[in-house]
């Protein structure tokens, strides 16, 4: 399965209170267990920045990836970016097998 990091940032509309943001996390991830029972939570960050959220998961595809930025988009009413990325141990391995560059 491939690796997704997604950015959430949260409407200000959907947060009346502080303790909303748990409500919200539970309603989502819920609906989500439904929606997508093949994706895979990794870990889940609450930011300092542009973004409320950093959540890493598992997904079949970019197709699944993009199915759980629209659930989370509309059932949290925000903005999710997500990203495909690779696990730190895999790129070395990739680096490693590239051919080396002529010299310039």
């Amino acid at each position: 399965m491939a690796i997704f990091i997604m950015e959430t940032r949260v409407s200000v509309e959907s947060l009346r209170q502080p303790r909303s943001f748990e409500a919200l996390e539970r309603g989502v991830a819920g609906y989500l267990e439904k929606a997508c029972p093949e994706v895979k939570w990794l870990g889940s960050y609450a930011t300092l920045g542009p973004y409320d959220y950093l959540d890493i998961f598992e997904a079949n595809d970019n197709e699944t990836a993009m199915r759980v930025s629209v659930l989370v988009r509309a059932y949290g009413h925000g903005e999710a970016t997500i990203r495909p990325a690779v696990d730190w141990g895999r790129f070395k391995h990739l680096v490693r097998n590239l051919p080396e560059l002529p010299p310039v």
